[in-house]
């Protein structure tokens, strides 16, 4: 038969993360013509991911520009997507997540009436202010989907909620795929801070904190609660990758600075983002993606936020909801830095998010989608 083509789009790094492996997987198959399309909504940061990986994308929007909007975003991501549409004439359109690219994306293939498969479907925080604009996102292209590749079953509940049975998979989740090629031993880092600590004899806290719905007043709170950890634990060398955005950057360098025990850092590449979470202490976050990345390094997870997409880790052990004020963050990350059996019973807790090969089931289902392959995948955890 006439391989069937298939185009992923993506336009963020952590996007760009868990999608280059199945780009990578998809064109391996013989049945698959794959191609890939970025929106570049992150340019420098999604070009990293990429080169990382390998992997050359067959079109490219480019639309970052400074101060972006989420209007902006949207709608040059939409009116890109026209031509590349018209032009590859994909059979099945791949989306992840929960950003503007992927919105816009599965809108376009919609109106050109392209099937759409949603990577990372049915997560649920049921508020359409927080995460924002990533709860609405992913409810829209949930409803627009005609295959959706479920992460847990927690996941493909909250589809059935939805009525939405047809089409869905238990796959896992591709970014435990991703760290299989990004964690090697003895990585050497580019910012010679990280080569430099003393990983064995120090707690190193990796944080990122860079949400739009900790703007303002939840941001203060979650810096401050920061800088009482690094003045309270003197065994504890903090490192925060500052996002780019000016937002961000202007509080955490207001609350941050000139501590010795604290640094900001640029933002780290993915292979030494993981290196990094592979040889830290505790992870302290708003990253959805960090939240499944880290307890599969066996690392805890405080998150700085107050709810989460991704229930399961809460259930699992391997994720603490800290929330946004700063006595119950520093009392939370208290006990982790001092209490040896509430650290190990994070760290050593089952990783609820995949067990590495989600990028072959989704693969093989997009083939028994189309015909080419008689049984569907095993689902993940079965």
């Amino acid at each position: 038969m006439k391989p069937v083509t298939v185009m992923t789009i993506f336009g963020t790094r952590p996007e760009a993360i868990k999608m280059a492996p199945l780009a990578l997987e998809l064109a391996k198959r013989p049945n698959i013509h794959a191609l890939c399309c970025v929106t570049a909504q992150h340019r420098e940061m999604l070009d990293s991911v990429l080169n990382i990986f390998q992997l050359k994308p067959d079109y490219d929007l480019n639309i970052m520009q400074p101060r972006q909007t989420l209007s902006t975003i949207t709608s040059k991501c939409l009116l890109g997507m026209d031509d590349v549409l018209e032009q590859a004439k994909p059979d099945l359109v791949l989306v992840h997540g929960d950003t503007s690219t992927t919105f816009a994306g599965a809108l376009a293939a919609f109106y050109h009436q392209i099937p759409v498969g949603h990577v990372e479907a049915g997560l649920r925080t049921y508020d359409k202010w927080s995460p924002f604009p990533e709860e609405m996102n992913r409810k829209m292209v949930g409803a627009i989907a005609d295959l959706h590749f479920c992460p847990t079953v927690s996941n493909r509940e909250n589809l059935a909620r939805e009525n939405i049975t047809k089409g869905v998979y238990l796959t896992g989740n591709t970014v435990i795929d991703a760290l299989q090629t990004t964690v090697v031993p003895h990585f050497h880092f580019s910012q010679p801070i990280l080569n430099q600590l003393d990983y064995i004899q120090k707690k190193v806290i990796l944080v990122t904190c860079h949400r739009r719905e900790n703007y303002g007043a939840p941001m203060e709170q979650i810096m401050t609660a920061l800088r009482r950890i690094a003045d309270d634990f003197s065994d504890v060398e903090l490192v925060y990758p500052v996002h780019l955005s000016p937002v961000v950057q202007e509080v955490a360098h207001k609350y941050l600075d000139n501590h010795p025990r604290i640094h900001l850092i640029a933002p780290l590449a993915v292979d030494e983002m993981h290196n990094l979470m592979s040889r830290c202490y505790l992870v302290m976050t708003d990253s959805g993606g960090l939240q499944e990345e880290a307890p599969a390094l066996g690392k805890p997870v405080l998150v700085l936020r107050r709810e989460t997409e991704r229930p399961e880790a809460v259930e699992a052990g391997t994720v603490k909801l800290a929330g946004v004020e700063e006595t119950i963050i520093y009392e939370m990350a208290k006990e982790l830095l001092t209490n040896e059996t509430a650290y190990h019973r994070m760290a050593h807790a089952v990783n609820p998010y995949g067990d590495g090969t989600a990028c072959i089931r989704i693969a093989d289902a997009i083939e028994h989608y189309f015909g080419l392959r008689e049984h569907p995948p095993v689902p993940f955890g079965t």
